[in-house]
């Protein structure tokens, strides 16, 4: 950091020289076009460019993409909810499977593992559940990612070009005197310099704030996510110990049945 300051410094230092020693008659406009920018910038505003169009569509795919109904819906957890309790889980599975929301893959996700292995205990179904919701949280987190890329990117982009454009003006410096047209080079260099770092900056900036809003969001869509997974899992829980109370009533009814039956025979031979 105190390199990069050090480069600005003297960049501001060779631009107030260039400008001392400019002639006095050069009043006019000194403003520059977007088109003279990009010229001025040199090679790097392809990059710089390459890298603020991809911001602006990741901007946009976010916005339609990371919401609450893209991962949680209330249409769906009113289905599950309702198929659940009354134990229709392949017609659950089907809802799941025409859906394209985060809880609608991991309650396919459980219900695959239920179905296939019927002999697995709860806690299994359990930690299938939870390794799925923790790989659908890190698909969500890993997708704005690339964002926070760009944001740190584009600054050291910018920062080549301000080392490339302070090469020139110093090689300006060691090659040809300081003096008369000869500021023009020198200018140049600092110029391309400071607009690389500028357009980094540009893009670098903004970049990091939506980055910023979306990891807030991503948080809240993710916490959501957890809640409803949980609560799935407690309606299955529920569901779970029905059939498991209904299975051991039946094998001490069965089990009784033939106690009695045995002493009913054993009285009869007596």
């Amino acid at each position: 950091m105190s390199l990069f300051i050090r480069i600005f410094l003297a960049s501001i230092a060779l631009l107030g020289a260039a400008g001392a020693q400019s002639p006095a008659s050069g009043n006019q406009s000194t403003e520059l076009t977007l088109l003279e920018i990009v010229e001025e910038t040199g090679f790097l505003i392809w990059p710089l460019t390459a890298l603020s169009v991809i911001a602006v569509f990741l901007i946009i795919f976010y916005m339609l993409t990371i919401r609450r109904g893209a991962v949680v819906s209330d249409r769906f957890m009113n289905s599950a909810d309702t198929l659940i309790r009354k134990q229709d889980y392949l017609g659950l599975l089907e809802v799941c499977n025409r859906q394209e929301e985060c809880i609608s893959r991991i309650t396919a996700k459980t219900l695959t593992f239920a179905t296939k292995n019927p002999t697995a205990s709860f806690d299994e179904v359990r930690e299938v559940t939870e390794a799925e919701g923790s790989r659908q949280a890190s698909i969500l987190h890993q997708r704005i990612q690339y964002l926070a890329d760009i944001g740190a990117i584009a600054p050291m982009v910018g920062l080549l070009g301000t080392v490339i454009g302070m090469i020139k003006a110093f090689r300006e410096i060691a090659q040809h005197s300081f003096v008369g047209s000869k500021q023009t080079g020198l200018a140049s260099g600092v110029s391309e310099a400071l607009l690389t770092t500028a357009g980094g900056l540009c893009i670098g900036i903004p970049a990091l704030i939506f980055y910023s809003m979306f990891r807030g969001r991503v948080q809240r869509l993710v916490s959501e996510l957890e809640a409803a997974a949980t609560h799935i899992m407690a309606l299955l829980a529920a569901q779970y110990k029905q059939a498991t109370s209904r299975t051991s009533t039946g094998t001490r009814t069965r089990t009784s049945r033939y106690t009695q039956e045995e002493k009913n025979g054993n009285t009869r031979k007596t």
